[in-house]
């Protein structure tokens, strides 16, 4: 990888970005947006997003979907900080929430509202279900996972599990990006703005929506991943000597011979029951015990050295905390050093650590670090003062509790967000 690009050079340089967002979708929206470029600036409430302070399978959240960001601590209940929030919204040119339906009109930000005050702005919107009989209802990924078919997929027979991370909410985040992109470019031909909207899940049935598709194929259900009928017939987790586990897998004709080549199964390759994988697959129900057998002799990292040295695939079973130091992720810049702030952080302190890049490289750079996740209030009084206020002004209002002072004294305010 080549050094990482100059601020001006990315894509998305020279836009504005304003999102009222929490947890994890909305924010997952503007941390591509910031981190291909453009400015995002993160409203919160003078107490911040709560996310600040989750623990638990929460306490990453801020951390990683809020870099390149900055931070703007406002009472938006007040019309003083909403009159703030509408001249940044003036000269932006997105406008991303995720709250309930209903709320960001409550507080006269909805984009009816909006969309007169500038009318080239894209509006995005983040919700549990796109417009029709389900979008009353309050949803969290979880809640999707469960009724729209991938927690049923994920788990064993009766035992529906949610998938092990934030995939609709970090999905639905995505596709709010791609929108607010493609809204982008229809402005380029139109001088106009437009709302987009995605939701949690919609995203979800496109997840499962090859299973849908195997249904009408076939005519059989999908099973759970667990008891699904495999494409292919090496394509499992085998457990291995000391108790150690790997993935193996040889997903062509090419492939099983190779592995027969190379771990010695000249009797399987020969046997006229194995010749395709379509017949390999039929016969998994004998086929895989003596495969386990054999393999059983072997440590997981020799298995690994040997299927990399054919070419086959293969992959040690790894835990989230041993990606901080996978050689591949440090070798090609995938990995970026990041310094949490105290109140960044659900461990009340600072904390030094490394961060994952999105998974793009443009012109063979990844898209660089350009700040850590903002502390409370951290550019309040600089974006109030590039908006025309006065210091006296910004005094003012930091004294009448309508903008944070700064991140020691925003910290001790109300800790829910504003319109939440």
């Amino acid at each position: 990888m080549t050094d990482a690009p100059a601020p001006a050079a990315l894509p998305l340089a020279g836009l504005r970005v304003v999102e009222f967002t929490h947890m994890v979708m909305g924010p997952t929206c503007g941390l591509i947006l910031a981190d291909l470029g453009a400015e995002v600036i993160k409203v919160e409430p003078l107490g911040g997003d709560s996310t600040r302070r989750l623990l638990g399978s929460g306490a990453g959240f801020f951390g990683i979907f809020n870099r390149n960001k900055k931070s703007l601590a406002v009472d938006v209940k007040d019309a003083r900080g909403r009159e703030v929030v509408l001249r940044l919204v003036g000269g932006a040119d997105v406008f991303s929430e995720n709250f309930k339906a209903g709320t960001m009109d409550k507080l006269g930000l909805g984009y009816a509202a909006l969309s007169r005050l500038n009318p080239r702005l894209v509006y995005v919107s983040h919700k549990g279900f796109l417009p029709g009989p389900y979008e009353h209802r309050t949803a969290l990924d979880e809640v999707v996972q469960m009724m729209g078919g991938l927690a049923y997929m994920t788990g064993p027979e009766g035992r529906p599990l949610r998938a092990g991370t934030s995939v609709n909410d970090i999905m639905g985040g995505m596709f709010g990006a791609i929108g607010a992109l493609a809204a982008l470019s229809a402005r380029e031909r139109t001088g106009r703005g437009q709302e987009v909207q995605s939701a949690l899940f919609e995203n979800n049935v496109f997840l499962v929506a090859q299973h849908m598709m195997q249904y009408a194929v076939s005519g059989k259900p999908a099973a759970p991943m667990p008891s699904r009928i495999s494409a292919w017939a090496v394509y499992d987790v085998f457990t291995v000597k000391g108790g150690e586990q790997i993935f193996l897998a040889a997903v062509s004709d090419t492939q099983w011979a190779l592995l027969c080549d190379e771990f010695g199964f000249a009797d399987l390759k020969a046997d006229a029951r194995l010749a395709s994988n379509n017949a390999r697959v039929q016969a998994r129900g004998w086929l895989l015990p003596l495969l386990r057998e054999r393999f059983a002799a072997f440590g997981a990292a020799e298995l690994g050295a040997r299927f990399e040295k054919t070419g086959l695939p293969y992959a040690l079973i790894t835990r989230p905390e041993d990606l901080f130091d996978d050689p591949h992720l440090l070798a090609t810049g995938g990995l970026a050093a990041v310094n949490l702030p105290a109140d960044a952080s659900s461990a009340g302190r600072a904390v030094a650590t490394r961060t994952p890049l999105l998974p793009l490289a443009l012109g063979g750079r990844r898209l660089p670090l350009r700040a850590a996740p903002p502390a409370l209030g951290e550019h309040t009084a600089a974006l109030l003062g590039a908006l025309g206020y006065s210091q006296a002004e910004i005094t003012a209002l930091q004294r009448a509790g309508v903008v944070g002072a700064h991140p020691e004294a925003a910290a001790s305010a109300g800790n829910e967000p504003s319109g939440a």
